[in-house]
């Protein structure tokens, strides 16, 4: 089987987060695709027009698409949001193998924490932001998200940080009000290996909610990085992590039976 994998980032972010794992998988002789959802990354000129009113299923069919130009299934790899679209491909039968890093919580899985319960009320607090962009805030990503990066590297990444589409954050927050289920994951249909791993200093997603991740898996081991936060991929040490990765997937990866679109 050839030795693809492609990484899906979260909010805000971009393929650019992946650099530190993407080396090493390189190395190993894997070849990477890190590709940018609407608005983000490489794609972030003009992103408010852009990202005005996009869904999860927006950035989803972008997605399935390019799964399905694959020959065989590559193994997947989602970062936070990433992570819900990571599982919603991989139960079309689009992966080989699914590794979550800092999943975000998919419609039915509640989360576990106060504090992730308070953030979802501060939106509350910003009106209809669901009809709006969001820019990102420098202060919630250092306490929440940049929290294991390094003082001095914190600003260069957020720099890097793209606004995210209020109607995302509403699908992740408050999904039990969104008529479309656009974070719902068919988990009974996942039947490739799964690999979850989860900082225990995540702010942003706390660890006991990515374990009921995991756990709402059938093929799933859990795995905690202890001293690792949210944006694992980037922080010191991510390299030993990726290697990690890698070594598994190799040896877990199978071809699973592709879904047809319906």
């Amino acid at each position: 089987m050839p030795k693809e994998i492609v990484m899906l980032h979260g909010a805000n972010a971009g393929g650019w987060c992946f650099a530190k794992f993407k080396a090493v998988f390189e190395d190993l002789g894997w070849k990477c695709h890190t590709p940018d959802l609407i608005g983000h990354g490489s794609r972030a000129k003009d992103s408010q027009a852009e990202l005005a009113g996009k869904s999860v299923k927006d950035y989803y069919a972008e997605l399935e698409e390019f799964l399905r130009s694959f020959p065989t299934p590559p193994v997947v790899l989602g970062h936070s949001l990433g992570a819900i679209l990571a599982q919603q491909l991989a139960s079309r039968g689009l992966a080989s193998a699914l590794i979550l890093i800092s999943p975000a919580a998919h419609a039915s899985i509640l989360v576990a924490t106060d504090n992730e319960r308070k953030m979802a009320q501060d939106f509350m607090s910003l009106g209809p932001f669901w009809t709006r962009v969001l820019p990102p805030d420098f202060d919630i990503a250092a306490a929440c998200s940049l929290n294991r990066i390094p003082r001095e590297e914190q600003r260069q990444i957020f720099d890097q940080f793209t606004p995210e589409s209020g109607r995302v954050w509403f699908e992740l927050f408050f999904w039990m009000f969104d008529l479309s289920e656009a974070t719902a994951v068919n988990a009974n249909a996942i039947d490739c290996p799964v690999l979850c791993i989860s900082g225990t200093d995540d702010q942003l997603v706390s660890i006991a909610t990515a374990r009921r991740t995991a756990q709402s898996l059938k093929n799933a081991i859990f795995e905690e990085a202890k001293g690792h936060a949210h944006m694992l991929p980037m922080e010191p040490g991510a390299e030993d992590i990726a290697k990690r990765i890698a070594n598994w997937a190799s040896v877990s990866a199978r071809t699973p039976a592709v879904q047809t679109v319906e």
